[in-house]
Formats: structure tokens, C-alpha cells, sequence
């Protein structure tokens, strides 16, 4: 036992004394090289007594090797402090020989003993040129047999900035894999044709399919942090043809403990594809809005509802109660909560649907605020069940809002979809009678309703990137409904965090849309994904057109017809100015559609179309109905502008 921790204690201070002995074998041949040039590289000074001075230069160099510790570092990542201890050493080998020759010559404690002090100038800067230059040449020396004897990438590094330079010091150390760096890439004109490293910085414009072939280009590493989405979309894009990997770094807020290295260097994800910078909200009312409330967050357990529960549990809120169905995915949020130190919640499994349960609940725990993201939200599922449709995303809400209202509940933040405007589907259109009970119930409640529209969510559940990453996980093909198709797109926590500043500034009544920037194309998407997985198109995976799926549009809109905005604080929030409805109308046919008809999609269907002027099928069994509901607005003498004015055209 005791041999072996003697070997395990060996293993570790090898290496450090190794250097330790190859430092202080430097430091007294240096010394002999020192009188050399003193005495015009000849051997006439004296030898005893420079045989006498070695053991005097060997214990203070190894002193101030242990004092300084420039020992300890390893040698193959040598760095810039690394040769500042180098230095410091020297200084302090200079100093104290310098201290004791001068000590001894006025003391006379040894008369014999003297080192000249031209030696000893010579000896530092001899010292610190072979000390730093044997780690130099150590370090260049494993940096050649690495890539020699390991299979090496050759890369690119886009941006010239000290995140850079970071990047390429990190590539250098990284002891798992070996990377040869070809170029810099930065467009900045005074960087142009500098070195780093004696690495050339190119521009963008030079990076071409021939350069990529010559040069065997296997990675471009984007370490700019203010490289702009559409700069990045247009390098992925001129790649896309070309068998080469688009990564990135993050940014400096994730790296770990401050400290970056070569494994957090990630592939171009899609979020970064958007065609526009992230939004980021930085409100310090937020604050103030959250603390001290009961939070009711309905859906806490799906794709919205738990990064709302997330960045709600940051805030000082009193108490967060978490509602939904689905008791393993909240079991997941708990634990997910439990992990990162929160206990200031109670999670319940609860439908929305239940009025009692919903009234128990609001009983027992008092909430201030809730934040409504339950529903269903399918566009070809819902298509073939109306009735549930209805039940969740209609009276569901319903009863939810009725509660709040019937508790005095402070806030109640409904989160929307764009596909609520002009409704082509079943999904749509249940979301729209949602926002106009909610527009009729703030008539008469003392609660503020708040209503949040926006597109659609990157990685929630359901969404187009999931499908797309299993399906090229199984080899493809990938399913696109329409080659033309587009959609706007924003990440959870954008969305997220822009539902909370939208309850946090809603007065009550507000339709909040968001800037989600310029739509994207689905299929150009589905090819950069197919790029960003290391695959081609359509070599390794193709991309099939199915057709437009039932009640599914081509584009989404964010505004109806005849609709416009209002600014708020927030340049990425604005409020949908709205036509008025026939409030008590509205709000008695919502309340008669979700307690009539149950089971009987037409007929389900016909009545929202009644309700819903603007709702108008699209690929669907039910466009038959259109017709119809023309046909009774006629005979009932119901002209298109009256039916506006009783429903309000949103």
C-alpha cells in the first residue's frame, strides 16, 4: 500500500520536477556560457572558481523556482504568464546573487567568493532567452508530432478579435484532437493581410469553392460575437455544396467559468439561421412585476408553459403553481425546479377543462397572475376533432378566464398564435374565439386580460425542427408540405420572455403582437439543416413535397386585414388596434357553442364559421361550409360589414 501511493505520488511530481531539474541544468550552463562571452568565448578566467560559484547559482535558482513555481507549468501549453514566471524567476536568480556578492564584499565573509556583476547581467538574459526558449521549443515540437501522428483538421477561424484569437489558443491546447489553422477570416480592411501567430488574415470574399479545395478545408469556426445573422446565413449558404462544417463559438456569457475551450465549440445551429439578432429583454420592471405574486402557469409542462415556469422561478415570486395533464412531463419541470435549488412551487396535475378542480385550486392558493399556455395546438388533429379542439382552447380558457375574473386575479396573460389571424383551420379559428371571450370578459371583470400573439416556436413541441432532426437522424427523406411555404420563427425563451414583458406592460384588453422579423423559407431551412448535420443535399438525404396538410396555410400573418399597430416601450412588442365587437353577442354564442353540439364536427364547425367571419377553410373537408355560411348571412339578410361589426374582423 504504501508503494503504492509512493507510485501514484511519483506520477503526479514527475513532470513538474523533471522541468524543475531541466530548468536549473539551463540556469548553470548558461552561467558557463556567460563567462565565455565575458572572456571572448576563451577559457582565460578562473575555473576553480567559477567550480566554486555553481553550487552558489544552483541553490538560488532552484529557491527561486520553488518560490516563483515557474516549474509547475506544463510545458506543451505554454503561454504568456507562463513566460512572465520565467521572467520573475530570472529576476529574482539576478537579485539575490546579486544581494549576496554584494553582502559578502562588504562583510568580507568570504574574500575568496565574488561573481562579477557583468556576469550576472549576462547570466539573466541568458537565462530567461534559453529558459523561455527551450518551452518554446517543446511546446512547437508536440504541436508537430501531434499533428504528424494524429489526424488533423485544417480550419478556418471567422474573426480576427481577441474571441479569435481565443478560439485559436484553445484549438492549439486541446489535447483530444489536432487542428491545423489555415487562415484568419475578417472583413475589417485594417486587419487585412496582418498576421497572428503568423497566421494570415484573409477576407471573406477569398473563400471560394477553389480555396476551399486547395487549401482541404474541412471546419470554419465563426468566433466573431457580432457577426451578423444574415452574414452567417450567406456563409452557410455558399458553403452548402461543399463538403465543409460550419461551427461556432458561444457567446463569452456560456462559457464555462469564464474559461473557453475547444469542446464548447459547437456546429451553426438553426436558431442562428433566423435572419435576425436574437431579442433580448433587459426590463428591471420585471422585477418589480413578479415579486411577491402567486403565479398560476397553465401548460407548465409543455414547450412555453416550462421556460415561462423557468424564468419565472429567477424572479421573487411568491409562489408559482404549476397545472398540467401530463403528469411526466411535469414531473420533469419539478424535478428540473427541485435541481436548481427552487421549492417555492406546487406542481398539480389538473385539466383545465374541469371547472371545480380549477375553482379548488384558485380557492386554496389565491393566485395573483396567470399566464394561460394550455391548448391544443395540432393543425391536422384538430382538423379531425373540433370537439376537442373546442373543449381545451375554448372553454377550457372559458373557464379558466371566468375563474381569474370570479378571484380577482391582478393579470391574466392568454399566449395566442399568429394562425388566430384570418383562421384557414379548426386550431386557428378555436384560438381566435379564445381571444374574443377574453376581449368580452374584460368588459365586465376587474382582472386585466392580456392577450399575446405570435409564431412559430424553434424546438417546441410539435415544430418542424424536431420532425426534421429525427427524420435525418433515420436517413431522410425529409417532408415538406409546399416548396413555397413560409413561417416566422422565434426561439422558447424569446418567446418567453416576451409574454412576460407583455403582461408585465398590458393594461388590459391588448392584442401584443411581436416582431419576429422576416419570415423564413421551410425548405431553405430543411437544406441548411441538412448542411448543418454534415450530410448533402440530396446526395445523402433528400427533401419530398407531401402537399399543404388540412387547414394548413401557406404563410402566416401576424395582422388581418384592415388591422394595424400601435408602438409600445418594447420596439419588438406592439398592440393590435382591433375593431369593436358586439360584446354580449360574442360572448353568449362562445358560451352556447361550448356547451351544444358535442360530438357533431359540422355542425361545430358551421357555428364557428358563423362566429368567425374571417375564418375561411383551406385544404380541408370543411370549405363546403363556406359556401354555406354565404348563403346564410344572405337569407338571414347579414351583410359582410354587419358581420364585422357584431364579430369584429381580427
Amino acid at each position: 500500500m504504501i508503494r503504492d501511493y509512493f507510485s501514484n505520488l511519483s506520477q503526479r511530481y514527475a513532470s513538474k520536477w523533471l522541468v524543475f531539474c531541466i530548468d536549473l541544468t539551463i540556469v548553470l550552463i548558461t552561467l558557463f556560457s556567460a563567462y565565455l562571452i565575458r572572456f571572448n568565448f576563451t577559457l582565460n578566467f578562473d575555473t576553480q572558481q567559477f567550480f566554486v560559484q555553481l553550487p552558489f547559482m544552483a541553490i538560488v535558482a532552484a529557491t527561486s523556482f520553488l518560490v516563483v513555481g515557474s516549474h509547475k507549468s506544463v510545458i506543451r501549453h505554454t503561454g504568456f504568464t507562463d513566460v512572465v514566471n520565467v521572467f520573475k524567476s530570472v529576476v529574482l536568480i539576478a537579485t539575490i546573487a546579486s544581494v549576496g556578492v554584494f553582502i559578502n564584499r562588504t562583510t568580507s565573509l568570504m574574500p575568496s567568493f565574488t561573481i562579477p556583476f557583468s556576469i550576472i547581467v549576462i547570466h539573466s538574459l541568458l537565462s530567461f532567452v534559453a529558459l523561455a526558449g527551450s518551452r518554446l521549443i517543446f511546446k512547437l515540437g508536440y504541436n508537430y508530432l501531434k499533428c504528424k501522428f494524429k489526424t488533423s483538421k485544417n480550419i478556418l477561424i471567422y474573426g480576427a478579435g481577441d474571441s479569435g484569437i481565443i478560439t485559436y489558443n484553445a484549438l492549439l491546447n486541446g489535447t483530444d484532437k489536432s487542428f491545423n489553422i489555415i487562415n484568419f477570416i475578417d472583413d475589417d480592411i485594417k486587419k487585412r493581410g496582418k498576421l497572428i501567430n503568423g497566421i494570415n488574415i484573409i477576407s471573406s470574399k477569398e473563400i471560394n469553392e477553389k480555396f476551399i479545395r486547395t487549401n482541404r478545408i474541412d471546419e470554419i469556426i465563426v468566433a466573431s460575437q457580432t457577426i451578423e445573422p444574415k452574414r452567417l446565413i450567406k456563409l452557410v449558404d455558399s458553403l452548402i455544396d461543399l463538403d465543409v462544417q460550419v461551427k461556432k463559438v458561444p457567446p463569452i456569457e456560456k462559457w464555462i467559468d469564464g474559461e473557453f475551450s475547444a469542446n464548447q465549440i459547437k456546429q451553426v445551429q438553426i436558431e442562428d439561421l433566423l435572419g435576425r439578432p436574437p431579442i433580448e429583454i433587459d426590463n428591471p420592471n420585471l422585477i418589480n412585476e413578479f415579486k411577491g405574486e402567486t403565479i398560476v402557469v397553465t401548460g407548465a409542462a409543455g414547450s412555453i408553459g416550462s421556460e415561462l415556469v423557468n424564468q419565472l422561478s429567477k424572479f421573487d415570486v411568491k409562489h408559482l403553481i404549476l397545472i398540467d395533464q401530463a403528469e411526466s412531463a411535469l414531473y420533469d419541470v419539478q424535478q428540473d425546479l427541485k435541481r436548481s435549488g427552487k421549492h417555492n412551487f406546487t406542481a398539480i396535475v389538473a385539466d383545465i377543462r374541469d371547472g371545480l378542480r380549477i375553482d379548488i385550486i384558485f380557492q386554496y392558493h389565491k393566485p395573483t397572475m396567470v399566464f394561460h399556455a394550455a391548448a391544443y395546438k395540432h393543425v391536422p388533429l384538430m382538423e379531425k376533432s373540433p370537439y376537442e379542439a373546442i373543449k381545451i382552447n375554448v372553454n377550457g380558457t372559458k373557464l379558466l378566464a371566468d375563474t381569474a375574473s370570479r378571484y380577482n386575479v391582478k393579470k391574466f396573460v392568454f399566449v395566442s398564435t399568429d394562425k388566430a389571424v384570418n383562421p384557414t383551420s379548426v386550431m386557428g379559428a378555436t384560438k381566435r374565439m379564445a381571444e374574443m371571450y377574453i376581449s368580452c370578459l374584460q368588459k365586465e371583470s376587474k382582472t386585466k386580460f392580456i392577450t399575446t400573439r405570435f409564431g412559430n416556436v424553434l424546438g417546441s413541441n410539435g415544430s418542424v425542427i424536431p420532425l426534421f432532426k429525427k427524420q435525418i437522424e433515420e436517413g431522410g427523406p425529409l417532408t415538406l408540405t409546399h416548396k413555397d411555404i413560409t413561417r416566422y420563427f422565434m426561439t422558447i425563451p424569446e418567446a418567453s420572455q416576451l409574454v412576460l414583458e407583455a403582461g408585465t406592460m398590458g393594461k388590459g384588453g391588448e392584442i401584443f403582437i411581436f416582431d419576429m422579423g422576416e419570415c423564413v423559407k421551410i425548405y431553405d431551412l430543411a437544406k441548411n439543416m441538412i448542411k448543418l448535420s454534415g450530410l448533402r443535399y440530396p446526395e445523402d438525404i433528400d427533401i419530398r413535397i407531401t402537399g399543404l396538410r388540412p387547414g394548413e396555410k401557406l404563410y402566416e400573418e401576424l395582422l388581418a386585414n384592415g388591422e394595424n399597430t400601435l408602438s409600445t416601450y418594447h420596439k419588438k412588442i406592439m398592440i393590435s388596434k382591433t375593431r369593436d365587437l358586439d360584446y354580449e353577442k360574442v360572448k353568449a354564442s362562445i358560451e352556447e357553442l361550448c356547451i351544444t353540439n358535442r360530438f357533431q364536427s359540422n355542425n361545430i364547425v358551421m357555428k364557428m364559421k358563423q362566429l368567425i367571419p374571417e375564418y375561411k377553410s383551406n385544404n380541408s373537408d370543411y370549405e363546403r361550409f363556406d359556401k354555406r355560411v354565404q348563403i346564410y348571412k344572405k337569407v338571414k339578410g347579414i351583410s359582410e360589414e354587419k358581420s364585422s361589426k357584431t364579430y369584429g374582423n381580427l
